[in-house]
C-alpha cells in the first residue's frame, strides 16, 4: 500500500487533523507516539499531520460537572471546522473528556472523525473476547459523562470507576502532577487499578491522555491489566492514514 498517495490519485495524501491542546502535554506525547510507532525508515514515510494546539479551550471537566458555564463544545467544533478547511483527511482528538462534545464536532464537519473511545472499546474487546467488566481511570468529567459506559454497554460490558477516595488519587495524578508539569506517581495508578481488578475488571482503561503520559514515562503499557486509550488512538491514526504500525 502506498503511504504517499491515494490509489488512482496523484500527489500527497491529505494530512490528518489533530484537535489538540486538550491538554498540551498530552497532545505532544500523542505526536511523539505517532512518530515512534510508525513503521518508517525515513522522514517521508511518516504520517502528515496538521495540529491545532488550542490550549486555551475552556476546561472540559469543569463544564461537564457544572462548575463552569464556559462551554468547550462550540470551541472544539470551530477548531474541527478550521482543520477541515485546511484540507485534512480525517480528524482525531487526543482527549477523552472532550469526547463528551463529539456530536458538536461531528455537526461541524463532513470529514471522518476517529473516536478515541470507540478504538479503545474495540481494543479491550479484542484483548479479552469474553470481557464483561472494565475499570476506568479518567478525569471526574469523563467518568460523569459516561461516554465509556455507553460505548461499552452497547457490547454488554459494565464499567466500574474508582470510589471517591481513589478518584481523588487519580485526579491528583492528572491535575497536580502531569498537567502541572510535575513527576507522576505510577504506584498510585497501580494501586487504584488493582482495586478495580478486585471488583471484577478484566481490563483497566487509562481513559485520560494525561494518564497516558504517565503510562509512557513509567512503562505502564507493558503491565497488565492496563489498556491505554491514547496508545490505541495512535495506532488507529497510523493505520487509518495508510501507514503501518511498527
Amino acid at each position: 500500500m502506498s503511504t504517499t498517495s491515494d490509489a488512482g490519485a496523484t500527489g500527497p495524501m491529505p494530512p490528518v487533523g489533530v484537535i489538540g491542546g486538550v491538554g498540551p502535554l498530552a497532545t505532544a506525547y500523542f505526536l511523539q507516539r505517532v512518530v515512534q510507532l510508525t513503521d518508517a525508515a525515513r522522514d517521508q514515510e511518516h504520517v502528515d499531520l496538521v495540529v491545532l494546539n488550542h490550549a486555551t479551550i475552556p476546561d472540559r471537566t469543569d463544564f461537564v460537572l457544572g462548575r463552569s458555564t464556559d462551554d468547550p463544545g462550540p470551541v472544539l467544533a470551530r477548531d474541527a471546522a478550521r482543520l477541515e478547511a485546511f484540507g485534512v483527511r480525517f480528524l482525531v482528538m487526543p482527549c477523552n473528556t472532550a469526547h463528551y462534545f463529539t456530536q458538536q464536532v461531528l455537526d461541524a464537519v463532513t470529514v471522518p472523525f476517529v473516536s478515541i473511545v470507540d478504538v479503545t472499546v474495540a481494543a479491550a474487546r479484542a484483548r479479552v473476547p469474553d470481557l464483561t467488566r472494565v475499570g476506568l481511570l479518567a478525569t471526574a468529567g469523563t467518568v460523569a459523562s459516561r461516554v465509556y459506559d455507553h460505548a461499552f454497554a452497547a457490547h454488554g460490558i459494565d464499567v466500574v470507576a474508582p470510589d471517591e477516595a481513589d478518584q481523588e488519587r487519580v485526579n491528583a495524578v492528572i491535575y497536580e502532577q502531569v498537567k502541572a508539569g510535575r513527576p507522576a506517581d505510577p504506584d498510585a495508578l497501580r494501586q487504584v487499578a488493582a482495586r478495580l481488578v478486585d471488583r471484577g475488571a478484566g481490563v483497566v482503561v487509562l481513559g485520560c491522555t494525561e494518564l497516558s503520559v504517565a503510562a509512557v514515562d513509567h512503562g505502564l503499557l507493558d503491565e497488565p491489566p492496563f489498556l491505554d486509550s491514547m496508545d490505541e488512538l495512535v495506532r488507529a491514526t497510523i493505520t487509518r492514514a495508510g501507514h503501518r504500525v511498527r
